[in-house]
């Protein structure tokens, strides 16, 4: 398990609450991906379902349920069953909402509370969100729901005003440093700078080595590419037939680096091309999982729209 230093104080409010008269029954666990917010959500349920004199499991506790992405379609659901990897929905559906909501007419098997874990919440479809209103509005009586999210505004005002938060900072890059050597990694200055405190983000970067990608791109933002050259030598590090993962942690890379160019510039025009090419990055990042990309096309996508925010640079598509 790692150890979160940024997660003392909301340890402190989980624990003042849950000593107090009455513990609320909705909580958000807000702030960016890659803090820990789900191991917390764990260790937090343990500490709320678990009582005096009840022993309890080490593994899975059955009064601890977690919601996340499941199966695609009937066809992952079949694959799952057999034991065989599949595809995963790109949103929390209906049906889990539902299949949860039928448990809570019983009541708890080894206390008298329960532990509803959504992560992340903020990915419900809207059918499911509504659902799940219905039960933050009357929850059954020893029920409880932390619903970890990435992006709080995404989420239902309803559901956010039933909710209690917890806010979660980012990690210093001095944290990030430790953290990736207890996982065994070389601290990379890059994979932190680009990770802006995250260390999911910074694992990602590490695992991928990203390092050669992080100064090629920020040689795209800062200075273009007028004879191709970089745009080419970035198709070569992210390679021919990159797997999803590698497509995706690079397209999260360069989303950072242009994020933070934009915020230390203080050139208000290159500010807004920035914030453009920002705003393009994570149009493709949404559109690529899905869409029928050529990977070295979309290499070299990913690199002209890097090169529209260089100054004096060429339009983004030509």
């Amino acid at each position: 398990m790692i150890r979160w230093p940024n997660h003392a104080e909301a340890w402190r409010a989980w624990r003042d609450a849950l000593g107090g008269e009455r513990m609320h029954h909705g909580w958000l666990l807000a702030g960016k991906a890659g803090l820990g917010k789900r191991d917390f959500a764990m260790a937090a349920a343990r500490e709320l379902v678990a009582e005096p004199g009840v022993p309890q499991p080490q593994g899975e506790h059955p009064d601890i349920i977690t919601l996340t992405y499941g199966p695609k379609d009937d066809k992952a659901e079949k694959a799952q069953a057999e034991g065989k990897p599949f595809e995963l929905a790109r949103s929390i559906r209906i049906k889990q909402i539902r299949a949860m909501q039928k448990r809570l007419v019983t009541r708890p098997t080894l206390g008298s509370r329960r532990a509803i874990i959504i992560d992340p919440a903020d990915d419900m479809e809207k059918a499911a969100a509504n659902a799940l209103l219905k039960s933050l509005e009357e929850p059954p009586q020893g029920t409880f729901f932390l619903l970890v999210t990435h992006r709080p505004a995404r989420l239902l005002p309803t559901i956010r005003s039933r909710c209690r938060s917890l806010r979660f900072p980012v990690l210093s890059d001095s944290q990030l440093a430790t953290l990736l050597e207890e996982a065994g990694l070389v601290p990379d200055l890059q994979a932190i700078a680009a990770a802006e405190g995250s260390l999911g983000a910074a694992l990602r970067f590490a695992e991928q080595d990203l390092a050669p990608i992080a100064r090629v791109v920020s040689g795209l933002l800062a200075s273009g590419d007028s004879g191709m050259t970089g745009r080419g030598e970035l198709a070569r590090l992210i390679g021919p037939r990159a797997e999803r993962e590698r497509v995706q942690a690079v397209l999260d890379l360069a989303q950072s680096l242009a994020a933070r160019a934009a915020r230390t510039t203080d050139d208000p025009q290159r500010r807004t091309r920035l914030v453009d090419v920002h705003t393009a990055l994570v149009r493709l990042a949404a559109e690529a999982p899905t869409a029928n990309f050529d990977p070295a096309m979309l290499s070299y996508e990913i690199g002209t729209l890097l090169v529209a925010a260089a100054p004096a640079s060429e339009p983004a598509h030509g």
